[in-house]
């Protein structure tokens, strides 16, 4: 199987702007292109779309709108875990030969159809994601004491990492208290426990390792991937654990031979507070029950370990585009790249991506 190894990246402003999801696409394509050298259009042989936008045939369109005539193309779909999933298949192609470079992008706009399942009718009207959110946020209270100055912590610290990220959607310092009198949205969660939907488009460039020297003095290997879907329903049984990204995080950690505490840096799924808090126990980073004591403790050391971009709350959430801006910005951060947002000398870093009540997740583990 062949080594396949980030080489390029790019990432446009997140916004509320209303512009085409073909032009948003093609943006991070071009920008890319410029910030990789010796990058050419007959160098791709397969380019992945990643969005929930109802358009058809997008990745040919952004194809032939980049001058690309890729071998293969298409796109992919899987609501808010679509870009690591699109990257996992390009990963895919390359191991197998079938590909030598590969070129991911996924966008979205601010009135993306895939912020709400209309299929699941186990939901019944309480269909929008902060019904499940604010069910999982209530369960964890019960179990384990969670209180809201824990969830309002996890705000504060990604908005605070979002101001060093010029392409944040509305960078802003949140005090605690400003987070826990904002508008109340449910029993349990306010508007700064939440992610915002917005439009934005994220790129990378993948390449087996024979060739990625081409395009980069300093690639950065795919070593772990674990992906599960424990439904599409939501049937949870247990609503303070995410078993998809337990799961998920087992079979990645296992493929790169590392474990959680060998991890440096990572990009998780915070659609809501309570969501970055269960992800960092399932992750392994801390036990059950004690993610409000870990966060609290990166806030006040001010340490961008967790989320250095802000997360979803801090930079904003283009769902199409979000798994593959957290790619792009753990390798900037094993390259050393990551300007303010920089963490110490990191060597191995960790992407954890998720759909639909988490009923899907995708690990990565990235080392420099």
């Amino acid at each position: 199987m062949n080594k396949v190894a980030v080489v390029g990246y790019s990432d446009t402003k997140f916004s509320s702007d209303d512009i085409p999801i073909e032009s948003s696409m093609f943006a991070a394509v071009k920008l890319l292109f410029e910030q990789t050298p010796n990058l050419a259009q007959n160098d791709i042989d397969a380019v992945l779309t990643s969005t929930n936008d109802n358009k058809k045939y997008l990745s040919p369109i952004v194809s032939e709108m980049s001058g690309i005539t890729p071998k293969i193309s298409h796109n992919v779909e899987n609501l808010c875990n679509s870009g690591t999933n699109a990257t996992v298949s390009a990963f895919s192609y390359i191991a197998s030969g079938l590909a030598d470079v590969a070129l991911v992008v996924g966008a979205e706009r601010f009135d993306s159809p895939g912020q709400v399942l209309q299929w699941d009718d186990s939901r019944g009207e309480f269909k929008h994601p902060i019904f499940w959110a604010s069910m999982f946020t209530k369960a964890h209270k019960r179990k384990f004491g969670t209180t809201d100055e824990h969830l309002a912590y996890v705000s504060a610290k990604n908005h605070r990492n979002a101001l060093d990220n010029p392409t944040a959607y509305s960078p802003k310092k949140y005090t605690v208290e400003e987070i826990m009198n904002s508008k109340k949205l449910t029993d349990d969660l306010r508007l700064l426990d939440c992610s915002r939907p917005c439009t934005g488009s994220s790129a990378i460039l993948l390449a087996s390792e024979k060739t990625a020297k081409k395009f980069t003095d300093i690639p950065v290997l795919i070593s772990g991937i674990g992906q599960k879907t424990t439904s599409a329903s939501f049937t949870k049984n247990d609503l303070t654990s995410i078993e998809s990204t337990r799961l998920a995080a087992h079979d990645a950690f296992l493929m790169s031979k590392t474990s959680p505490e060998k991890i440096d840096v990572a990009e998780i799924h915070d659609a809501f507070t309570i969501c970055e808090l269960m992800v960092l126990e399932d992750l392994g980073f801390t036990q059950k029950g004690k993610a409000g004591q870990f966060v609290l403790d990166l806030y006040n050391t001010n340490n961008k370990k967790i989320n250095p971009r802000g997360g979803l709350i801090g930079a904003g959430h283009p769902l199409g585009a979000t798994g593959i801006a957290q790619i792009s910005e753990i390798t900037r951060q094993l390259q050393g790249k990551s300007g303010k947002k920089q963490t110490e000398n990191p060597k191995i870093g960790l992407v954890q991506n998720m759909s639909a009540a988490a009923t899907s997740s995708t690990v990565l583990i990235l080392e420099s």
